[in-house]
């Protein structure tokens, strides 16, 4: 299997980053090919700044991220929660890549269209440092629905698994430690 591993916390000594790792050390250990793109290293502007009524180059770090996405059978997606959803620099990177033409073609007559990253599926794995279960009763899994839903099944990536991670903060280092093993896990099974 080939797997894109996407990094999208900005601190490389992050507990995120740690997890990546773990994902990483997993899936290799089980032969697959794996690539890793770490968000904050690349060079690019994260402002759409026209929307989608006028096309604004892709930077060479954007175009190779298309490459490597249009490459992988599965991508894994590893974040913070943050204000309920993604981190800015990581919308802005949704945002410049997953265009129209990429990610998806809409119809000219009517409200449909074409989910052009069909045939892969993903994993999102994300911190919080609100409980899980107020995050889901009190917020609805805001920001885990949008990207589930609105950026990942939109266009056409399915089964879209979410292991989110929660409360990291006051977290002790066995608790870490038993996370880091699971998503290694995760990793050995590709999944």
């Amino acid at each position: 299997m080939r797997i894109l591993l996407i990094q999208a916390h900005p601190d490389k000594e992050s507990f995120n980053h740690a997890l990546g790792q773990a994902y990483l050390k997993g899936a290799k250990s089980s032969n697959a090919e794996v690539k890793v793109l770490v968000i904050h290293d690349l060079q690019f502007n994260p402002v759409l700044k026209h929307g989608y009524n006028q096309r604004t180059e892709l930077e060479p770090d954007l175009v190779q991220a298309q490459e490597w996405i249009t490459w992988a059978d599965h991508l894994v997606l590893v974040y913070p929660t943050w204000w309920g959803s993604v981190p800015a620099y990581f919308k802005g990177f949704i945002d410049r890549v997953f265009l129209p033409g990429f990610a998806f073609k809409k119809h000219e007559s009517g409200p449909w269209w074409d989910k052009l990253l069909s045939g892969k599926s993903a994993r999102l794995i994300t911190t919080l440092d609100t409980p899980g279960w107020y995050f889901r009763i009190f917020f609805g899994n805001a920001g885990h629905k949008v990207m589930k839903k609105m950026v990942l099944n939109f266009t056409g990536i399915k089964p879209v698994r979410i292991t989110h991670i929660a409360p990291v903060r006051h977290s002790s280092a066995s608790w870490r430690s038993k996370w880091l093993t699971k998503v290694e896990r995760l990793g050995q099974r590709q999944s």
